[in-house]
C-alpha cells in the first residue's frame, strides 16, 4: 500500500493558479482563473443517510471559519485588485458531502483510531464555476473531513466579498504516510487542557492525524490514574496541574472528532523518578547526586527493572492507563536508560546475582512483561530505537519503533525489520536552538543545535538510504516539542508554522528534488496557512517580514 501511494503521489500533476495556498499540497490539483464568490445563503448538504454528529459538527466549524477567516489574498494591496473580477462572477451556492457508492457510514471519530492500514483519509473536491454547488466525495467521513479542511483553504476576503481565484477547480487527494504526528511533552512543564485542544485544532488544519502524548516523566506525574491515585498527588507539580481522567476522555473525544488519534508514551523504565515520590521503593538511585552520573536529565532515577515487585507494579500501571484510551497504539518509551544507575544500585544488582540474568536480560523480561499485558489489551507496543539498537531485546516485529536519536538510524532499524516511526532530533526537534537550560554554565548550548528551521523541516527524505522493503515498513513520522524551555506562553509560536512542515512532509511526501516539492513553491503557501492560523486564534510565528510575504520570492538570495 506505500508505495502504491509513493507512485500516486509522483504521477499526479500539480496544476494549480498561483493563488491557490493549499497546506498540506493535494495530490492532484487542475484549476483555471475564474472568480467564484461566496454565497451570502451557502449551505453544506451531507448526503449521507445519518450523518454522525461530529461530522455535522465539522460542518458547522467550516461554515464558521468561511465566515470569520475573513482572510486577505497574501499579494500586495491583500487582495484589492481582486475585486473587479467580482462583478461578473458566479456565485457558489452550497456544498454537497458524498461517500461513494458502498461506503459505510462511520463517525469520524471511530474513524480516526482505525487500523492505520484501514484508515481512508482520501477525497475528491469539485468546484464548478458556473454557480452550480460544489461536491466533495470520499469512501469515509473521515475523508470528508479532510475535504473540509482543503475547501476552507480556497477562500480569502477581499471588499466585504468572500471569494476564491482558480475555478473551476477540481482536487484528488490522499495521504501517502498512514501516521502524521505532533508530540507533546506535559511533563517538564505543563499545559492546560485549553492549549492541548488549541494544538488539536491547528494539527486538524494541516490534516495530523496523531497526537503523541509524553505525558509524565522525572519531573512531574500530571496524570490522575484512579488505581493509582498517589502517583499525580505527589508528583503533579500542583494540584492544579494534573490532568483528571475527565480531562484525558475529554482531550481523547476532542481529537478524535478532528480526526485525530491519542497516543499515551508512559516512558519506562528510564524517566520515571516522579513514581519515586510516592514509591520509592520501585526507583533505583532515586534522586541521587550528582544527577549527571545516573540520568541524562535531573533528576536521577530509574524503574528497579530487575525487581520482581517492580516488574508487577509497573504491569498493573501500564494496566491501568492504557486501559483508559482508545488508540490501538500505546509507547512505553524506553529511551536514555542509564546502566550506571543499575550498576551503582544495591537492589538491582541483588536481583541480578540471585536470578542470573544480565542487565539486558532483564530489560527483556520487563518489556515483554509490559508489553504483554498491552498487547492483551488490544495494544500494538512503540518503543523508542534504544530498546532495538541498544539493548539486546527479543522484541517481536510488530513493535512500532520510534527513530529519535539520528535520521541515520532508520537504516538500521528498518534493517532488523521494524516497522519506523521517524521523529529525528537532526531534522525535527523544536526545542533545538533555545541554548542551555541548566543553570550554572554560561557555555551551553542546546545539545542538538541548530534550530530547526521550516526549511530543516521540510528538506526531510523519510526514505533517505532504504531500499525498496526497507520503506515499505516507514509508516510515517511525527515532530516533537519538549518542554523544558516551553509552556503555554509560547507553545504555538514554537510549534507553529513549523510543525505543519512536517505534516506536508508525511501527506504529499516525495522530496526537494522532486518537481512537486520545492521551498519556493512551499513558502508562499506556508505563509498562507500561518496567517489563516492566527486569524483561528493561533498565535503562530512570522516566517519573514510581510513585506517578503506578499512578494514570493523578493526576499530570496538571489533575488
Amino acid at each position: 500500500m506505500q508505495n502504491h501511494y509513493i507512485v500516486f503521489a509522483f504521477l499526479l500533476t500539480f496544476l494549480v493558479h498561483n493563488s491557490c495556498a493549499l497546506w498540506p499540497r493535494p495530490a492532484s490539483v487542475t484549476s483555471a482563473n475564474d472568480t467564484l464568490l461566496l454565497s451570502s445563503s451557502f449551505a453544506i448538504h451531507s448526503e449521507l443517510k445519518t450523518t454522525p454528529s461530529d461530522l455535522q459538527d465539522a460542518i458547522t466549524r467550516t461554515k464558521g471559519f468561511l465566515k470569520t477567516d475573513k482572510l486577505g489574498r497574501l499579494v500586495v494591496g491583500r487582495g484589492t485588485s481582486d475585486i473587479p473580477t467580482f462583478k461578473s462572477a458566479k456565485s457558489l451556492p452550497s456544498l454537497t458531502l458524498r461517500l461513494s457508492e458502498g461506503s459505510t457510514v462511520q463517525s469520524i471519530a471511530n474513524e480516526a483510531v482505525a487500523n492505520l492500514s484501514e484508515r481512508q483519509e482520501g477525497y475528491s473536491i469539485s468546484i464548478p464555476s458556473d454557480g452550480t454547488a460544489a461536491i466533495i466525495t470520499a469512501n469515509s467521513t473521515l475523508g470528508l473531513l479532510r475535504g473540509l479542511t482543503t475547501f476552507e483553504q480556497l477562500w480569502y476576503m477581499a471588499g466585504g466579498q468572500t471569494y476564491m481565484i482558480g475555478a473551476p477547480m477540481e482536487i484528488v487527494d490522499e495521504p501517502v504516510y498512514h501516521y502524521r504526528g505532533f508530540m507533546l511533552d506535559t511533563a517538564r512543564n505543563f499545559y492546560p487542557v485549553a492549549d492541548i485542544k488549541r494544538s488539536l485544532d491547528a494539527m486538524s488544519w494541516v490534516k495530523l492525524n496523531t497526537f503523541y502524548w509524553h505525558v509524565v516523566d522525572s519531573q512531574s506525574f500530571p496524570l490522575e490514574v484512579s488505581e493509582f491515585p498517589e502517583l499525580s498527588i505527589a508528583a503533579a507539580y500542583s494540584a492544579s496541574d494534573v490532568y483528571s481522567e475527565n480531562d484525558v476522555q475529554d482531550i481523547i473525544n476532542y481529537a478524535a472528532e478532528r480526526g485525530i488519534d491519542v497516543i499515551l508514551e508512559l516512558d519506562t523504565p528510564g524517566h520515571t523518578t516522579a513514581i519515586g515520590f510516592s514509591h520509592p521503593e520501585h526507583i533505583a538511585c532515586n534522586l541521587a547526586s550528582p544527577w549527571s552520573d545516573f540520568a541524562s536529565e535531573p533528576p536521577a532515577g530509574q524503574l528497579r527493572l530487575a525487581s520482581p515487585s517492580t516488574v508487577n507494579f509497573t504491569v498493573d500501571l501500564m494496566q491501568a492507563v492504557s486501559s483508559k484510551f482508545r488508540s490501538q497504539f500505546f509507547s512505553t518509551g524506553g529511551d536514555e536508560v542509564n546502566t550506571n544507575c543499575y550498576t551503582q544500585d544495591s537492589e538491582t544488582q541483588k536481583e541480578l546475582n540471585a536470578s542470573g540474568l544480565t542487565l539486558d536480560e532483564a530489560l527483556n523480561n520487563f518489556l515483554m512483561a509490559t508489553h504483554d499485558v498491552l498487547r492483551s489489551g488490544g495494544k500494538n507496543p512503540i518503543v523508542k530505537e534504544d530498546m532495538v539498537l541498544k539493548h539486546n531485546t527479543s522484541l517481536p516485529n510488530s513493535t512500532i519503533v520510534v527513530v529519535w536519536i539520528s535520521s541515520d538510524d532508520a537504516k538500521a532499524v528498518a534493517e532488523k525489520g521494524f516497522r519506523i516511526i521517524h521523529q529525528p532530533s537532526d531534522f525535527f526537534y523544536l526545542d533545538c536552538g533555545g541554548g542551555g537550560w541548566l543553570g550554572d554554565d554560561i557555555t551551553l548550548n542546546s545539545w542538538c543545535d541548530p534550530f530547526k528551521t521550516w526549511q530543516k523541516i521540510y528538506s526531510f527524505d523519510p526514505l533517505a538510504n532504504l531500499t525498496a522493503d526497507e520503506a515499505s515498513l516507514v509508516l510515517g513520522g511525527q515532530i516533537p516539542l519538549w518542554s523544558e524551555q516551553s509552556g503555554p506562553e509560547n507553545l504555538d509560536s514554537i510549534a507553529w508554522p513549523r510543525t505543519a512542515s512536517a505534516a506536508e512532509v508525511f501527506w504529499t511526501g516525495g522530496t526537494l528534488d522532486d518537481p512537486l516539492r520545492n521551498l519556493s513553491s512551499a513558502l508562499p503557501r506556508l505563509h498562507d496557512v500561518r496567517y489563516r492560523m492566527v486569524q483561528r486564534g493561533v498565535n503562530a510565528i512570522h516566517l519573514q517580514p510581510e513585506f517578503c510575504a506578499l512578494r514570493p520570492g523578493a526576499c530570496d538570495l538571489d533575488a
